[in-house]
């Protein structure tokens, strides 16, 4: 039997006064605006359109609907190459609309850094060797490799949530180096946390230290997902994964509804 594991977040309003102040500027990736027209209102609508009364709708209700606000990097969302460049190997890069389908289902790895939690450490390749041995598992061609970190489990609000352990330049290229077509994280971000990235940047002046870990992608042809949640709930390996993200035109990036489809 297959069953399928949902590993997408649950967007909602969020009380963005509550919201870490350290954080807020990343608001826009964490949470929509959504604006909820309930069956009152669409009552009215149906009415105006219809030149109805309200007696002739069912109870007197009409349709619900939602109108929402979001950035196109908010929740659990697919990167294209577009994001971090504008050209890959000499030609135009993908945008999110251009990425056929058939590479966003694939087998999946999960490696477990759930013990890095709460640090803001770098993922190093030694980290990658030594996680990939422990589950006796060499990545090959056009995988999906999953870095569990638990930050999902954490609430939207708590400032640990974001301060996870992150991929490097080193790491991310080492990844697509052995075949890798996507790396997936259920942190907020693929990088180090932003607040690791600027101090390093600022105390050394180096600028290898800014967005290393998406910027490394400019060299190799590699998908990057970030929010997901419930990889706890998956084996390290044996399972496919897809990764669908809305049709954009031009984007860089799109929500995506991202499960996995494990066999018992």
């Amino acid at each position: 039997m297959t069953r399928i594991i949902d590993l997408s977040r649950t967007l909602e309003n969020i009380d963005k006064s509550k919201f870490p102040a350290t954080i807020l500027p990343l608001a826009r990736i964490i949470a929509p605006e959504i604006e909820y027209v309930d069956h009152k209102r669409g009552a009215s609508i149906m009415q105006m359109l219809f030149h109805c009364p309200s007696e002739h709708l069912p109870s007197g209700e009409g349709w619900a609907e939602e109108n929402v606000n979001f950035s196109t990097h908010l929740g659990t969302h697919l990167d294209a190459p577009w994001h971090w460049g504008s050209t890959f190997a000499g030609a135009r890069a993908k945008t999110v609309d251009e990425i056929d389908l058939n590479e966003l289902f694939c087998d999946a790895v999960v490696l477990d850094f759930s013990h890095k939690r709460g640090t803001a450490k770098p993922i190093e390749v030694d980290d990658l060797k030594a996680a990939l041995s422990a589950i006796s598992y060499r990545i090959k061609a056009h995988d999906a490799v999953l870095i569990r970190t638990d930050h999902d489990k954490y609430d939207l609000m708590d400032e640990v949530r974001y301060n996870y352990p992150g991929m490097t330049r080193q790491s991310t290229l080492w990844l697509a180096e052995q075949g890798a077509r996507i790396g997936g994280t259920d942190a907020t971000g693929w990088d180090r946390p932003f607040g690791a990235m600027i101090a390093d940047y600022q105390s050394t002046g180096d600028s290898s230290y800014i967005w290393d870990a998406h910027f490394a992608c400019r060299d190799v042809e590699f998908y990057i997902v970030q929010q997901l949640v419930n990889l706890d709930k998956l084996p390290a390996k044996g399972c496919k994964i897809a990764i669908f993200p809305i049709k954009l035109r031009g984007a860089s990036a799109a929500p995506a509804r991202a499960v996995a489809f494990v066999e018992d």
